[in-house]
């Protein structure tokens, strides 16, 4: 009786190894960049596209990395005539079929508080986590401080940016102040 119940745990095991395997190969991301930082910024993000081709809705619920002390998702919302940047609660989400672009002044990875500023012709690991597929590292390229990505296109003419709730309450915190 014990073999038997040795047997089906390994089954389960091995099997559950190989739908998360197979679910993380089906997540794919390209195109990962991050701007070099300008003098000594505190704070960085980083854009990709991310192709959900699992057949099933994923999120995207949280990124590690070792570049900074806090790693956040983030998007930008217009509040009042203002655009902020809000932390993203329960992640971003990945629609079965589609492709989620994280890009400046949309979702991003929010890097607050670096160990130092993102060099131009770096990389750097990033472990994005997703709800269902499990983790899945990869190398983020650092561009240009003037890299601008999608925003090129964006009207910034009537556009406030205001950070002052990124929840960073000291100088230690990505340089900003609340």
């Amino acid at each position: 009786m014990n073999s038997i119940k040795t047997f089906i745990t390994t089954t389960v095991i091995a099997t559950t190894a190989i739908v998360s395997s197979a679910l993380a190969g089906d997540i794919t991301v390209s195109g990962p960049w991050a701007r070099g930082s300008a003098g000594m910024a505190k704070a960085g993000a980083a854009f990709m596209q991310i192709q959900n081709s699992t057949g099933m809705d994923d999120t995207l619920v949280a990124v590690k990395a070792n570049v900074s002390k806090k790693v956040e998702l983030h998007t930008h919302l217009m509040e009042g005539g203002v655009m902020k940047m809000r932390e993203v609660k329960g992640g971003i989400p990945l629609p079965a079929g589609k492709t989620q672009e994280l890009k400046p002044g949309s979702y991003h990875v929010m890097f607050m508080g670096l160990n130092e500023p993102f060099k131009e012709g770096s990389m750097f690991p990033i472990t994005m986590v997703f709800k269902n597929a499990g983790e899945q590292t990869i190398n983020v390229h650092v561009k240009s401080p003037k890299a601008m990505g999608a925003m090129k296109s964006m009207d910034h003419s009537n556009m406030n940016m205001n950070h002052g709730d990124m929840k960073a309450t000291d100088q230690k915190m990505g340089g900003m102040k609340k």
